[in-house]
C-alpha cells in the first residue's frame, strides 16, 4: 500500500484528536478523552511544545471508507533517566482498523525510533494495556521488554483531586 510518513501539522490535529478517539474506544476507555483538538494545537504547536507528532497519510484514491487521507498517527516526548540519559516515550501509535497489516505501524514506530536515535536518546519507551495481546505481541516482535516481567516496574499516577492535594503539599515560597 502506498502511503507517506510525515511530520503532523497545526492543521492534522482534527484528524489526530479524531483517531485519539479511535485508540480509546478501542481501549474501552472512551470517557476518559478530555482534550480537544485546540488544546492539541496550542500544546503540540505552540513555542515549547509538550509532544510531537508524526501522521501516516495515504492518497485521495486510497482514503478511508469514511473519506480521511491521514489513518494513523504516533504520538512522542521526550523524557530523561538518571541511570541512563535521554529517552523517547511513545504515547499513542495507532493507525485505523481497515488499513492494520500494511507496515503502517511498523513505519511509525520505526520513524519514532529513528528520530530519537536522531536526538541522542537511549531507549524508547511506551505502555501497553495488559489485555492488549496484539500490541504486545507486535511490540515484541520488533524487540521490545516487558518491563512488568523482567523489571517488575509499575506505573503510578497522579490526577485529578490526588494531584491537586499533592500540590497544594508543595512548600510555600
Amino acid at each position: 500500500m502506498n502511503f507517506k510518513i510525515r511530520c503532523a501539522a497545526k492543521e492534522d490535529c482534527k484528524d489526530i484528536s479524531r483517531m485519539i478517539m479511535d485508540l480509546a474506544i478501542y481501549e474501552k476507555m472512551p470517557d476518559q478523552v478530555k482534550i480537544s483538538h485546540e488544546e492539541l494545537e496550542c500544546d503540540g504547536f505552540c513555542q515549547n511544545p509538550f509532544f510531537e507528532c508524526l501522521v501516516a497519510e495515504v492518497p485521495e484514491e486510497h482514503k478511508s471508507n469514511e473519506g480521511f487521507t491521514v489513518i494513523g498517527y504516533a504520538l512522542y516526548f521526550y523524557t530523561y533517566s538518571t541511570w541512563k540519559g535521554r529517552a523517547v516515550y511513545l504515547e499513542d501509535l495507532y493507525v485505523m482498523s481497515e488499513f492494520r497489516g500494511n507496515g503502517i505501524g511498523t513505519a511509525l514506530l520505526s520513524k519514532v525510533a529513528e528520530i530519537g536515535k536522531k536526538k541522542q536518546c537511549v531507549r524508547l519507551q511506551l505502555s501497553v494495556l495488559n489485555w492488549n495481546t496484539p500490541s504486545r505481541d507486535f511490540y515484541a516482535a520488533k524487540g521490545a521488554q516487558d518491563l512488568t516481567v523482567t523489571e517488575g516496574w509499575h506505573a503510578i499516577r497522579f490526577d485529578g483531586q490526588n494531584l491537586d492535594n499533592l500540590a497544594n503539599e508543595a512548600p510555600k515560597d
